[in-house]
């Protein structure tokens, strides 16, 4: 028999593994996206291009190896948050199930699952998406503005030295609202989604989810999350990235809402959605990875431990 710890320990060992093998896999988009998010800022007035161009055009001028920068702090991100956000959402519910006396719980405390265990692991691994998101963006700036980070600990260390502790959660707030978004999207929705499609396929999952059921189920969790989150995904990267005037010493934005209204502002209501097609690109295999391969994970893992 396994040990209350290997029981306990298992959604967040399995969980981290998947999204870190996920976020190695789809980073490529995920510099992309971030690149189409802060174009209109550094770029006004000019269309941003698509995911495709900003990855040819980045291979074309410093080499393959520049899609995969940051990539470092993905895994960090992940490690620290990924595996927070899944583990908690699944030990969440696994309890709210045996509170309802073992029976399926509805969508709404699904939603309340996946804001709480998102929120929660939001404030955890902030300090990572802060890094990552500032070594994606950091070959965008003017060569006298880029901060020229190592690596994600170089990235950590120097912005605690040269802004404060207090920089490392910088964006915290949308980060936050962003989490709490995504889980819902992604982990509450594919809760919800692989009840509805096991019905549809008539698959009883008696052993699991049938495959067509995963995969189906996955697709509709993929979307559902870009949809949900993308808004508070902006918001924050603009508020991560920016930098003080050189003369003035202001920052572009005072917090979520001035950065929102200078945005629709700026770049109209649908600047709020800008490199949404890189974020579904991003978050549809991110969460398919994730949801799928956490299945077969768990399996190795029981097989190794149970």
């Amino acid at each position: 028999m396994p040990s209350t710890f290997v029981k306990a320990a298992e959604p967040f060992a399995c969980g981290g593994a998947a999204a870190t093998f996920a976020s190695c896999v789809i980073h490529p988009m995920d510099l992309a996206k971030v690149r189409m998010q802060l174009y209109g800022q550094l770029n006004p007035g000019k269309k941003v291009p698509g995911f495709g161009t900003i990855l040819s055009n980045m291979v074309k001028h410093d080499g393959i190896t520049s899609i995969y920068k940051g990539v470092d702090a993905a895994i960090g991100r992940q490690l620290v948050y990924g595996t927070a956000r899944i583990g908690l959402h699944r030990t969440f519910s696994d309890q709210l199930v045996k509170m309802n006396d073992g029976k399926p719980i509805n969508f709404a405390v699904k939603t309340l699952s996946g804001m709480a265990s998102g929120s929660i692991a939001v404030c955890i691994g902030t300090p990572f998406d802060i890094a990552l998101v500032r070594l994606q963006s950091d070959s965008m700036a003017a060569p006298q503005d880029r901060r020229n980070y190592k690596n994600v600990f170089d990235a950590l260390v120097r912005t605690t030295k040269e802004e404060g502790f207090a920089a490392l959660y910088k964006g915290l707030g949308p980060n936050v609202l962003r989490g709490m978004s995504m889980n819902v999207g992604m982990l509450a929705c594919y809760d919800q989604a692989k009840e509805m499609v096991a019905k549809l396929l008539n698959d009883p999952m008696e052993n699991g989810p049938a495959l067509s059921t995963k995969i189906g189920s996955s697709a509709v969790a993929g979307f559902t999350a870009a949809l949900f989150s993308l808004p508070f995904d902006l918001i924050k990267s603009r508020l991560m990235a920016q930098k003080p005037h050189p003369e003035t010493g202001l920052l572009p934005y005072k917090g979520i809402t001035d950065c929102a209204v200078k945005i629709v502002q700026s770049e109209g209501p649908i600047g709020l959605f800008a490199g949404f097609s890189a974020y579904y690109g991003r978050c549809a295999p991110h969460a398919m990875i994730i949801l799928l391969s956490i299945e077969s994970i768990t399996q190795a893992y029981k097989n190794a431990f149970y």
